[in-house]
């Protein structure tokens, strides 16, 4: 059944959240939840607040789809994903509104988020093309053989709200190009973002019905879909971006059915700025790096190592711009440091600072919380034993620990448990390169700050922080089976 819809943010939203089989539904129980902004905390709209039999509904429609869409011609595919290109382009303005409505992303973020999403759009669409296998050598005469790559039919999308529209595109794209249907099930602080908005753009751009479908739920409601799409025998592959707690918990439920993951995590990412670097450039970079979108970010520096030489004046100038930048609406152009996402992540920092202040660290710039704000801070002398200095804290706060070589900080870098990305600054990009080999991360970029992403290129990490990789050009190691085919051009002589 259709719902009005209500106006927010860049212009009309649909009211439910559900997408299922082409259709905007309401959750089969008939229940609702408030959708509200961080910043005012105005109610936007009432979602759909599903459950598992409302996933099992999208699962049967993207079920139902996947023969056509899989057998579509390469050029139906690619039409779509370049029409939708042009429909989110032409609505950047309207999209940015809307994330900063949403998910409190400020002008910055929210361009590069929609940057991302439009050249992944183009760059899927040359993926329909991909070859789909390759001919093997065989050593029984009279044999070929071959390896062919078969979409595997429908895949799950478990995605976050602090990139809501660049995660959401990135879950579903790859599969979508390479003939799979998907089940999406967005933050629930982020059903439009992280979920409708992708439904409107890619069914106006022709995708056909149940192609992609949309399962939204109400505030700690998430394992309900979760469980299902798990358990579910039609749902062949699962993608997940979030926490590593809540990573851990869906690949050990995954091991009973089998299921592949891929499993995007946490991060503690170190930015490592060298005796011999630039002071001014690593400022900028590490400011850049820590504190875009109020560091709700899976790759935003959360620990810079500095060399001893530079260690002091580094700090006193990192604390002072951190200190200036501007914080408040996400609407205003000019907002560098916009609201959390919720007042349990606001308290949750302001106990995390306070714990290390208690246990000996000094607040530099920050550490005063201005609901629903949390300024830019830095901290340093912050022990081991503190929580900020273990875990991945999400939110405007960095520690800044003094090193007395480049190869310590990689020591501390590598000590611990979590191993996204990484990024080093240095006046001799050889010796970067060097340092980089010796990281255990997924990522690492040498004289830049590590908030990096390209459609294309391998995204993920090591240890804490997730197994396999996103990115268009390996799509189909994680989104296609691989199957081994022969055939003869002769009768074989059997020897019974």
């Amino acid at each position: 059944m259709a719902e009005a819809e209500p106006t927010w943010g860049g212009g009309v939203k649909p009211r439910a959240g559900h997408f299922i089989g082409g259709e905007w539904t309401p959750a089969g129980s008939g229940r609702r939840y408030a959708n509200r902004s961080p910043w005012s905390g105005a109610v936007l709209g009432e979602v759909a607040a599903g459950d598992g039999d409302d996933a099992n509904l999208a699962v049967a429609a993207a079920h139902q789809a996947f023969r056509d869409w899989s057998r579509a011609l390469p050029a139906a595919r690619q039409r779509v994903f370049l029409r939708a290109a042009d429909l989110l382009e032409s609505r950047q303005a309207e999209v940015l509104a809307d994330l900063a409505a949403e998910t409190g992303c400020g002008r910055h973020f929210a361009t590069v988020q929609t940057d991302f999403a439009v050249r992944l759009l183009r760059q899927a669409a040359q993926l329909t093309y991909r070859p789909i296998g390759e001919v093997l050598p065989s050593d029984i005469a009279g044999t070929q053989a071959m390896a062919v790559r078969r979409p595997v039919g429908v895949v799950a999308a478990i995605v976050p709200w602090n990139a809501s529209l660049a995660l959401s595109g990135r879950a579903i794209v790859g599969p979508l190009a390479l003939g799979n249907t998907v089940v999406l099930k967005p933050s629930e602080e982020s059903p439009y973002t992280g979920g409708g908005l992708w439904a409107r753009i890619l069914t106006e751009a022709g995708l056909p019905a149940g192609v992609l479908n949309v399962v939204t739920h109400a505030p700690g409601e998430a394992s309900r879909i979760a469980d299902t799409l798990l358990a579910s025998p039609l749902v062949k592959r699962i993608n997940f971006t979030g926490s590593t707690p809540t990573g851990r918990r869906l690949a050990e439920k995954a091991g009973g059915h089998l299921k592949r993951l891929v499993l995007q995590l946490s991060g503690q990412n170190p930015l490592i700025v060298t005796a011999d670097a630039d002071l001014g450039y690593a400022v900028d970079a590490a400011v850049y790096g820590a504190f875009i979108h109020q560091g709700q970010v899976c790759m935003c520096a959360r620990r810079i190592y500095v060399e001893r030489p530079l260690a002091a004046e580094f700090i006193e100038r990192f604390g002072a711009r951190a200190a200036a930048l501007p914080a408040g609406d996400p609407a205003d152009p000019e907002t560098v440091v916009g609201p959390v996402i919720n007042e349990w992540a606001l308290a949750l920092l302001d106990r995390r600072v306070r714990e290390a202040e208690g246990l000996g660290a000094r607040v530099v710039a920050g550490g005063v919380p201005a609901p629903p704000c949390y300024p830019a801070t830095v901290l340093t002398d912050v022990p081991d034993e503190a929580e900020i200095a273990q875990g991945e804290t999400f939110g405007p706060v960095v520690i800044v620990e003094v090193a007395d070589s480049a190869e310590q900080a990689v020591a501390r870098a590598n000590g611990s448990d979590f191993g996204l990305a990484a990024s080093v600054i240095t006046g001799d990009p050889r010796r970067g390169l060097a340092l980089a080999t010796m990281l255990d991360v997924g990522i690492v970029h040498v004289n830049d700050q590590p908030v990096n992403d390209e459609p294309h290129m391998p995204f993920g990490g090591v240890k804490d922080s997730g197994w396999g990789r996103f990115g268009l050009g390996f799509a189909a190691e994680e989104f296609c089976e691989l199957q081994w085919v022969t055939v003869r051009d002769q009768d074989r002589a059997f020897p019974f």
